[in-house]
């Protein structure tokens, strides 16, 4: 670990073996010995023994130089050098020059810190793989009638588990038989207990309520979402982001550099005057610019932050995931899904004079019937038994045709239909923000079905609080225009694009992103090419969802949007607590290397400032790991602003009405 300072390691032993006290620390149990040593060095010395003093201090540089020399040894051999190369010079050269002292007490500060690092690192990948332990230690599951205990491990896709109120669920799996409102603050985020019902998926580690569950499993524990998770955020938290890659371009030609420059200091300091004070100069200014705690300062903050967003129902993939995340300056909003709730329902149907609405719902839940269109849910919803249809065809963009009791019927957004004496009630409709369907019947419009997808309650506060923090917000959507604009208005989003197809919001995306950096929020899905083409992706609701797991930078697991906001708060105070280290780390350098230089400071009290300042960064770094949430709306004014409105008016209007 010395050289690389800070990186943590990814072999699987360090991952089975996380010290989770600080004496379970190898670096910290040396450095106690090599304190021990180092007091009765001081003691032997004020009896009078020197050379039982020598002893104890060469026995302690050996202990404490043993956590970190021999891993320097085998990066040098493979070319590498590291900060760990600068001490072990600078302590070889004070042994060299005959403080034996002054080393041991080098290699005692530097294992110190050290260890401090390894713990730290330990410490927040166990706050992520905390994750782990909401799956209970035991199941129960139905064998022919029999409940029968299992270990959660032992469960097989297809095994019936039962839940019992207020259990924890072992693994995935889709719900059978039984209602319940799940706990799943702990998974999600969400506040809220979610109510569930057969057919809804469940996910391991969420609490069931007062109902009993019968739950068909679909995965196993190793590859539940939970496991998923924790696996991808490790994999992951290797990729450096932008602070880091600072981080290694400054550190990789500094210590080098150091070392060229110390060498110079002797060499003229010896030809210039007293080679020995010289030479002892150039290795306290060798061991004054090691850049340890810079190279230490951002990957602490950067899993401290991943472990503690995990918690929050965030997941964030990787350093370089939390730095943009942190950047983001305009945000695009997907509308359906994202925005809304993604459950369209018939809110209104409009007919031409003699035709029964009911017959208009019928022809079109016939043709619905064949489709896969989001839209036909709502549409069937209201026709539970539809006609049968023949010769049904997809017109791409446009709509459906097909045949019903030997008769033509087509249907389509308006456009590629002409509404004809609908006309002012489509334009009502798409006002109201309502997606409106029309329906031909042999040659002749009938009628005109409205579509709506209501906004998540949630909506209009999360948009406020991004105006107010002062980003730009922007929508995309595959919706016409006039239905866009609606939606837009109830929540304030000034900038508006309609009738998107896939390649087109990437487009959009692309030119957002030449005015700032940009984040695109979509289902993960359906957005593909927008979340790749912007500087972030971020998938919403992907909890369980292997395609926006992974394919997006971030994902919210759960269904409240407010995260989304949180998740931006959270990312900018990591990165200002990355700059801080950053900044403080480098101070630390120039200080410190005139006074080395002109002898003000000796060797082990820069190594004390030194690592002192070492802990300091670290402890900065793990306050990326606390939560803090941001202050409710309304103590900030932040009401759902277009409530009242002509169009929140219209839209309440038509969510008040049932398709009879």
């Amino acid at each position: 670990m010395s050289d690389a300072c800070c990186v943590p390691s990814d072999s699987p032993a360090d991952e089975e073996h996380q010290p989770e006290r600080l004496w379970e620390v190898g670096e910290l149990r040396a450095a106690a010995a090599a304190g021990v040593l180092l007091l009765s060095a001081l003691i032997a010395g004020w009896a009078g023994s020197d050379d039982a003093a020598l002893a104890f201090n060469a026995v302690a540089l050996l202990v404490g130089a043993s956590t970190f020399v021999p891993s320097t040894v085998m990066r040098l051999v493979k070319g590498k050098i590291g900060v760990g190369t600068l001490m072990t010079i600078a302590a070889v050269g004070a042994v060299l020059l005959g403080e034996v002292g002054e080393a041991a007490m080098l290699a005692f500060l530097y294992s110190i810190s050290e260890g401090l690092e390894e713990y730290s690192l330990a410490r927040t990948r166990r706050g992520l793989r905390a994750l782990l332990s909401l799956v209970p230690e035991q199941a129960i599951v139905l064998r022919d009638g029999t409940e029968v205990v299992v270990a959660p491990v032992e469960l097989r896709v297809g095994h019936r588990m039962l839940v019992k109120p207020g259990e924890r669920i072992a693994t995935d799996g889709v719900i059978r038989s039984g209602r319940t409102a799940l706990d799943v603050s702990a998974i999600t985020g969400e506040s809220m207990p979610v109510e569930t019902e057969p057919g809804h998926e469940v996910f391991a580690g969420a609490i069931n309520g007062t109902g009993a569950l019968e739950v068909e499993v679909t995965t196993t524990a190793d590859d539940n979402s939970l496991a998923r998770i924790v696996r991808i955020v490790e994999a992951e938290q290797s990729r450096k982001g932008a602070g880091q890659r600072l981080a290694d371009r400054i550190a990789a030609p500094l210590v080098p550099g150091i070392m060229i420059v110390a060498a110079i200091i002797a060499g003229i300091g010896s030809v210039l005057g007293d080679p020995e004070t010289w030479i002892e100069r150039a290795l306290v200014v060798l061991v004054a610019a090691s850049p340890c705690a810079l190279a230490i300062s951002v990957p602490v903050t950067v899993v401290a932050a991943i472990g503690a967003a995990s918690r929050q129902g965030v997941l964030i993939k990787g350093g370089a995931a939390l730095e943009t995340l942190g950047t983001v300056r305009t945000v695009a909003l997907d509308k359906t899904g994202t925005l809304t709730r993604n459950q369209p329902t018939v809110v209104d149907v409009a007919t031409v004079d003699g035709v029964d609405r009911q017959r208009v719902l019928e022809l079109a839940a016939a043709l619905e019937a064949r489709s896969e269109h989001p839209l036909a849910r709502a549409i069937l919803a209201a026709v539970p038994e539809p006609q049968s249809a023949e010769d049904v065809n997809a017109v791409t963009g446009a709509g459906l045709v097909g045949r019903v009791d030997d008769r033509t019927v087509r249907l389509g957004r308006p456009g590629w239909l002409q509404p004809g004496p609908l006309t002012e009630q489509v334009r009502a409709m798409q006002s109201a923000g309502a997606t409106a369907v029309l329906v031909e019947d042999d040659g002749h419009v009938i009628g005109a079905i409205a579509v709506r997808d209501d906004l998540r309650p949630e909506a209009a506060e999360v948009v406020s609080r991004l105006h107010d923090s002062g980003y730009r917000v922007a929508m995309l959507t595959g919706d016409n225009t006039a239905t866009a604009t609606a939606l837009a208005a109830e929540v304030r989003i000034d900038e508006v694009h309609a009738d998107l197809g896939p390649e087109d919001k990437s487009r959009i995306v692309a030119t957002l992103r030449e005015r700032s950096s940009t984040a695109m929020v979509g289902d993960g899905v359906n957005d593909t090419p927008a979340l790749a083409t912007a500087d972030l992706g971020i998938a919403m609701g992907a909890m369980g969802t292997d395609v926006a797991i992974e394919t997006a930078d971030v994902a919210l697991m759960g269904e409240d949007l407010r995260h989304l906001p949180q998740a931006f708060h959270h990312a900018r105070r990591a990165r200002r607590i990355m700059l801080q280290n950053v900044g403080l780390s480098l101070a630390l350098i120039i200080a410190l290397m005139p006074l080395a230089l002109f002898g003000v400071l000796g060797l082990a009290a820069v190594v004390l400032v030194h690592e002192l300042a070492e802990v300091i960064v670290i402890a900065n770094g793990v306050r990326a790991g606390r939560t803090t949430s941001l202050p409710a709306a309304e103590s900030r004014g932040l009401v759902p602003p277009a409530r009242g409105s002509r169009f929140d008016a219209a839209g309440a209007a038509y969510r008040s009405r049932t398709v009879q």
